[in-house]
């Protein structure tokens, strides 16, 4: 490929995501005309229209869009080699990274403002769920989860771990009383979160006479996502269990209460995964050991050792 073929391709995407040439002109510090003369040498070498040309706006045709879409990928991955082999060079570029909503709130979130700092040429599309997703079909460049993990296809590498807690509503207990053990969930109504992938209820797990005990409380409501389990808990609905960090201001503040403290279960490993394909690019790697860092300096707070506890 001909080296003015990658400065073409680069004033094509400046084109489209400018929304014109005289907008991309200025970014680029080019002349008007010769983002027009690329456009069309472009087309010309590649026998097709990419661009529909109106006096008010520009717009991709069906070939443009497909065009586009993998020159992005393309002039990517020839950043990322570049960068790979040039130490000097801080990385760039486009990081997409899915964390489950619980975490983003509490730990990921707060914490991105001394990422940018470190990194500003990084352009982080965060996208937060807490439904199973297909890395590579989605985009992702990594993600992070809570749990005991299952896809060997995936690379993971452990973060730390999280204190989990059974709470609910000062509302809910002064109607249906306290649970003093484990069993006696069967008499309450619990608030379970399910797995999209198996759509059953995630078991909670409690420590009892030194064994672990793992079932599915009684409960006639299910959801699939953590904002809505934390509204019902708040709602008087019944009880849950999550991760302790996120509860943790409820707790305080009176708004949630603990139970069945006596018999906390084992706290949840936390793990960043990646797809097992070609080496990490520069923005990836150093994301992963910025979270290594982060959840190192979170440990006490994720492991429920508050000064007010």
């Amino acid at each position: 490929m001909r080296s003015s073929m990658f400065e073409y391709m680069t004033i094509f995407i400046q084109v489209v995501e400018q929304g014109g040439f005289a907008r991309a002109a200025d970014v680029l510090h080019l002349h008007r005309p010769a983002v027009t003369k690329a456009i069309q040498h472009l087309e010309d070498e590649l026998g097709a229209k990419l661009l529909n040309r109106t006096t008010r706006k520009v717009t991709l045709t069906d070939e443009g869009d497909a065009f586009y879409q993998r020159t992005k990928i393309l002039l990517g991955d020839v950043d990322d080699i570049m960068a790979s082999f040039s130490p000097t060079r801080p990385p760039r570029g486009k990081l997409r990274v899915n964390a489950p909503l619980s975490l983003a709130h509490s730990v990921l979130v707060p914490a991105l403002k001394d990422f940018q700092s470190r990194y500003p040429d990084i352009e982080m599309v965060l996208t937060s769920t807490d439904r199973k997703i297909d890395m590579l079909a989605e985009g992702i460049d990594c993600m992070i989860r809570i749990g005991e993990l299952q896809d060997s296809s995936l690379i993971s590498r452990r973060l730390g771990e999280v204190k989990m807690v059974t709470c609910a509503s000062p509302d809910y207990l002064q109607q249906h009383g306290v649970p003093q053990t484990p069993e006696d969930l069967s008499r309450h109504q619990a608030l379970n979160f399910f797995s999209e992938r198996h759509r059953e209820a995630v078991e909670w797990s409690f420590i009892s006479g030194g064994k672990t005990l793992s079932f599915t409380p009684t409960g006639r409501i299910s959801v699939d996502n953590s904002d809505i389990l934390l509204t019902g808990c708040l709602s008087g609905l019944g009880i849950i269990r999550g991760v302790h960090a996120v509860l943790a201001p409820y707790l305080q503040s009176g708004q949630l209460v603990e139970v069945l403290a006596d018999y906390a279960g084992e706290s949840k490993p936390v793990s960043v995964l990646y797809p097992d394909r070609r080496h990490l690019t520069p923005r990836v790697r150093v994301f992963i050991d910025w979270l290594c860092e982060l959840f190192s300096q979170q440990k006490p707070r994720l492991q429920g050792l508050l000064r007010n506890e």
